[in-house]
């Protein structure tokens, strides 16, 4: 049960409430927001209507958001700046929705009513979209609005056996020096994460700051412990199987053989594989290739409009190869959602609302050893604003 003193929440983006489960009951939310229906519905049916609106960001006001919650939360669109899309950046259709959540925060901040702290969650393409131009607007968004900054990197991988690495900027109009490191440290502040942050201009650079975050534990599930059982789902017939395993690279069906053979001579030895289907570009043009992995985790959860395909499941148990596709349910376990969590009726439906989610257990490593502390540990009300306005880039056009 929430705690009516407990920070208050706004959600936007909000999907089916995957952020909201990772923080917990420490946090109470206050106001949610997608613009998808069947979203919307899905939200409901797990957290009540309650505060819950569904529609275009871009159609709020800040009188529709109650109260003044200690932290926003933002999810915002990934799709125009995610490997698999199309790269366009923040100008791009969906992903500048993300302004459409700026407004309402900045017309917050005009009330006196801007939380003092930001979480934006994205795909990691945003360190580098658009030649690292993107990522320096949001710098310089957040600065311009009196925040200091600075962003960590999660791989849901580290929590549930699915790769999924993740950004997520944090920002906060109180200093906490008890919460800052004098530099970057492995694994959260990454390779890419760290060459974003050397492009940005001084000005900009001078707002960030390197936020503690401890490593995260390694993950110790697999794949194979999260699957339904192999009677309770449907399976590909073994011509279907065939045509797919035809789609894989000579290298892998050579793998896939090796390991076919090893469970055919070992008892009891059983592999479990996720495949899923890219389209490649070869010197014969666009084709469809298959890529399947036995390291017990699932690829990238996505949904269909970010370009990649349902993901598959290989089973190979005494020399024999399966397939089927991977459920809804199974699809959320690798979210780090409980069996409890409603999903839509329809499984299309299901895998997009989770494919398009954060992970749960991410969310709350997040909340419980910075988010959490952070909405605490505070030395002063605002933090001082950048000495210089920082330099406008071309993609400035887009602000509203």
């Amino acid at each position: 049960m929430t705690d009516d003193r407990a920070p208050g929440v706004y959600e936007f983006f909000a999907g089916g409430g995957m952020a909201r489960a990772g923080l917990g009951p420490g946090w109470r939310t206050l106001f949610a927001n997608d613009i998808d229906p069947m979203k919307g519905r899905a939200y409901a049916e797990n957290w009540g209507a309650d505060g819950l609106a569904v529609g275009d960001v871009h159609a709020l006001a800040p009188q529709d958001l109650p109260g003044h919650a200690v932290l926003a939360w933002a999810s915002s669109p990934c799709q125009d700046l995610s490997l698999a899309g199309r790269r366009s950046g923040l100008s791009g259709t969906r992903s500048s929705a993300f302004f459409g959540f700026w407004r309402l925060i900045e017309g917050l901040d005009a009330e006196g009513r801007a939380p003092p702290l930001v979480v934006i969650e994205n795909v990691t393409g945003l360190f580098s979209s658009n030649g690292g131009e993107d990522f320096a607007v949001l710098c310089e968004v957040l600065a311009a609005a009196g925040y200091v900054y600075g962003a960590v990197e999660l791989d849901a991988a580290d929590f549930t056996p699915q790769s999924r690495p993740r950004m997520f900027m944090i920002a906060s109009r109180r200093e906490a020096p008890g919460l800052v490191d004098a530099g970057p440290s492995e694994p959260v502040h990454s390779r890419r994460l760290r060459a974003a942050h050397d492009r940005l201009p001084p000005a900009l650079r001078s707002g960030w700051r390197w936020w503690r975050l401890p490593a995260p534990p390694r993950c110790n599930t697999r794949l194979a412990d999260l699957l339904e059982p192999d009677a309770a789902v449907p399976w590909r017939s073994a011509a279907e199987t065939d045509r797919l395993l035809a789609q894989l690279a000579p290298l892998q069906q050579l793998r896939l053989a090796q390991i076919t053979a090893r469970t055919a001579t070992t008892a009891g030895e059983r592999a479990v594989g996720a495949l899923f289907r890219r389209t490649r570009t070869t010197p014969d043009g666009r084709v469809q290739r298959a890529e399947v992995r036995f390291d017990g985790r699932a690829g990238c959860l996505r949904t269909s409009g970010g370009g990649s395909s349902r993901q598959f499941l290989l089973v190979i148990d005494a020399g024999q190869v399966r397939s089927r596709h991977m459920s809804a349910r199974e699809a959320a376990r690798l979210m780090g959602l409980p069996d409890s969590y409603r999903l839509p009726s329809a499984t299309t439906a299901a895998l997009h609302l989770v494919g398009d989610g954060v992970a749960v257990p991410v969310v709350q490593w997040l909340s419980d050893h910075l988010l959490r502390p952070l909405a605490t540990e505070t030395v002063s009300d605002r933090p001082p604003r950048l000495s210089a306005k920082p330099t406008p880039t071309p993609i400035r056009k887009v602000l509203p």
